[in-house]
């Protein structure tokens, strides 16, 4: 069966509407294979049929597995979005982002629909007649806020056939001797008056706390007034059990709004997305999802099907007032109103951007991205995860054997500044972090402005170059002896003693090609070489006209990510420590014999620089170990600069006036990329440009 060509079932020219609907692709077996909406289904069907070179790789897979498209015309966008649920919940496309709620999260249920409501731990799908806290990251969470409330709201959590147990020989559980439960099975209450405990503690879960708290202190104060002291006390020891409950959950809105914060992480193939259930100001529960995206979808998108799916087959009062979100999809309005439909009265879909909303989708984010990263180590960390990833690799590639040692390259620079290299090691499957090398590039890669743009494969180049070349030379200087690799006077291996198993670096055909010339130059023929193309996933072969495409769920794909994710991480470190410490250079840099600790009791005694300028050599030597010679030679240099160029500062070493090449008020920073080769960005000292103010250095990442 051959894959369908998309112009063999593309709808005839003007026989699709302009108006709204929703569209589905099926396969060649009538298998809905992909569900979508759209404004106008005209604009959008037609895009599915352009050349297909402009397409998404995952797209073009999804219109080359279908064999057929139909479409529904609705009234508006709101009922496009209940038809696009409906259908996407009944033929599960393959196509569609899908969110699969993890059934381990436990929540708070309250069984309404029996004669006397049960408060219980509860998983899985919701059932009718059921009322929901949560839900919470852990069971035991539930069950120590629920016994501090049962003092409180004395409530059945026995099961029915403990409750009808009880009833027959007319002596309750042991809760109800401890007064943790009101014992209705033996009558104690009515169903009436236990029902009305039980709404009183729906009340309290559902955020009516101020109100609860300030009912019981009224109620212990008559107590008191009436000389019934035993009640008082009760009261009170009820009321410190109800603040206990509540210092379990932070304060993180202060106005008490109801709100479902959501947040997504993403790498090509997969998203994680965390929700923090945020009611009367607190954070009531938190769910989590990581799923594959089987589909080209933005932010946006992944919140509209995050909603459409999630909100979609849950009771009503699931639905908050407030939906925050990091990105708006295009038919926010659309969506809201939808959400709207469902609450039974107004929710607001919106993009938190201050305040203590926009602090807690920070916090959101953070979450859903250590989601997504234990979600991959868990898979990496697995010794036979790892040998089947090794496996695969080899296989795919050609190897004769798993790629034990990998290497992977990459590039980072802005706008060709600053430009560095990384190397990361993975041994094993496993990174190797005390072999991992930094190079700063200085030759080819490096931009000269006005000629040419970023050279990333002339960078690759020298980087490849200079570690191979040190290879060869430590391979050759241990002439073959036993302990090849191994400093024979620290007893320690060499820093490139070791040649790969698998070369990656960061890119796609170009860049493998640069590398291959580079291996060929050295006459290096036993190292595999590859690259790991960002946008698409595709690992490139030299010479090769085609990429050779992994399983989208391979084990190996998997471990090459996290190999040019890790280089990647890398080389923006070692790039931000550059561009720190290139920053932080200053005026007093250039004065003989003043250390580190002299220009900081002087930035420390005068507060800016500009005071520092302003004052005269009597002045200076007032300061703590500067003496008189150190003290001319500052006000020298300074007299210099604030002879350059009126209302502000100008590098050092620069003429009064711009010349060829150079532009006045640069700042006080001399962009030399050898400075501070011995220096910490944490020691550097910053200045305003503008104004001579200290600032504080940014000094990125920490070295590896």
């Amino acid at each position: 069966m051959g894959v369908p060509d998309p112009a063999t079932y593309r709808p005839a020219t003007g026989t699709i509407p302009e108006s709204p609907g929703v569209y589905r692709f099926r396969d060649q077996t009538g298998r809905v294979v992909y569900v979508g909406k759209a404004k106008s289904l005209r604009s959008r069907l037609n895009s599915y049929f352009a050349d297909p070179g402009g397409l998404h790789p995952r797209t073009y897979q999804m219109v080359t597995t279908a064999a057929s498209v139909d479409w529904t015309v609705v009234g508006t966008e709101v009922e496009a979005l209940q038809l696009e649920y409906s259908w996407i919940k009944e033929y599960d496309p393959r196509f569609n982002v899908r969110y699969r709620d993890d059934k381990s999260y436990p929540s708070l249920a309250v069984t309404l629909y029996e004669e006397y409501p049960r408060l219980l731990v509860m998983r899985g799908p919701k059932r009718k007649g059921v009322r929901y806290f949560g839900p919470y990251s852990h069971a035991w969470a539930i069950r120590e806020t629920l016994d501090l409330l049962l003092r409180v709201f004395p409530s059945r959590t026995c099961s029915a056939g403990v409750f009808k147990r009880s009833g027959q020989i007319g002596r309750p559980c042991l809760l109800g001797y401890i007064g943790k439960c009101s014992a209705p099975c033996v009558g104690r209450v009515s169903a009436e008056e236990h029902r009305a405990i039980v709404e009183d503690f729906c009340d309290f879960m559902a955020g009516k706390t101020d109100q609860m708290i300030r009912r019981l202190e009224k109620d212990m104060r008559a107590a008191s007034d009436d000389l019934d002291f035993e009640r008082a006390a009760r009261l009170r020891d009820d009321i410190g059990a109800l603040r206990r409950a509540l210092e379990k959950q932070a304060v993180v809105f202060g106005d008490g709004t109801d709100a479902d914060v959501v947040a997504f992480a993403e790498d090509p193939l997969e998203a994680a997305v965390q929700v923090f259930h945020v009611r009367g100001g607190r954070v009531r529960g938190q769910r989590g999802w990581v799923t594959e995206k089987v589909s080209d979808v933005d932010t946006g998108q992944l919140v509209e099907q995050f909603c459409t799916q999630i909100y979609g087959g849950e009771d009503s009062e699931a639905v908050p007032r407030e939906v925050l979100v990091p990105q708006l999809p295009e038919d926010a309005e659309a969506l809201s109103s939808w959400l709207t439909g469902l609450r039974g009265s107004r929710v607001d879909l919106r993009v938190p951007q201050r305040g203590d909303k926009r602090a807690l989708m920070e916090t959101v984010q953070r979450n859903a991205g250590q989601s997504l990263t234990q979600h991959k180590l868990r898979r990496a960390g697995d010794l036979t995860v790892r040998s089947q990833a090794l496996a695969e690799i080899a296989d795919a590639l050609g190897l004769d054997d798993a790629p034990l040692r990998i290497e992977c390259y990459d590039i980072s620079h802005v706008q060709g500044t600053d430009v560095v290299g990384s190397m990361v090691v993975f041994e094993d499957g496993v990174p190797r972090k005390s072999e991992y090398r930094r190079f700063a590039v200085r030759g080819e890669g490096t931009i000269v402005e006005g000629e040419r743009g970023p050279d990333d494969t002339a960078a690759m180049a020298e980087v490849l170059r200079r570690r191979f070349a040190r290879y060869l030379s430590e391979r050759e200087s241990s002439s073959g002896v036993v302990g090849e690799g191994i400093d024979p006077e620290t007893g320690k291996p060499k820093k490139f003693a070791y040649a790969p198993n698998l070369l990656v670096v960061d890119g796609g055909a170009p860049q493998v090609s640069s590398a291959a010339a580079v291996l060929s130059e050295l006459g290096i023929t036993d190292v595999v070489l590859c690259g790991l193309a960002k946008r698409l996933e595709e690992v490139w072969l030299p010479g090769e006209d085609y990429p050779v495409i992994l399983p989208r769920t391979s084990e190996g794909l998997y471990l090459l990510q996290r190999v040019r994710d890790e280089a990647h991480r890398f080389a923006i470190t070692y790039h931000r420590q550059k561009r720190s410490k290139r920053m932080t250079a200053s005026a007093l840099d250039s004065v003989p014999g003043l250390g580190e600790t002299r220009r900081k009791a002087l930035l420390k005694h005068f507060g800016s620089l500009k005071k520092l300028r302003a004052a005269s050599v009597q002045d200076i030597t007032d300061v703590p170990g500067i003496g008189l010679h150190t003290a001319q030679a500052v006000h020298t240099a300074l007299g210099g600069v604030a002879a350059n160029a009126e209302g502000g500062p100008a590098t050092v070493g620069q003429s009064s006036s711009p010349g060829e090449g150079e532009s006045a008020g640069v700042g006080l920073g001399e962009p030399d990329s050898s400075y501070g080769e011995n220096r910490s960005a944490g020691d550097a000292i910053a200045f305003d440009a503008a104004t001579g103010e200290v600032l504080e250095p940014d000094a990125g990442e920490g070295q590896q």
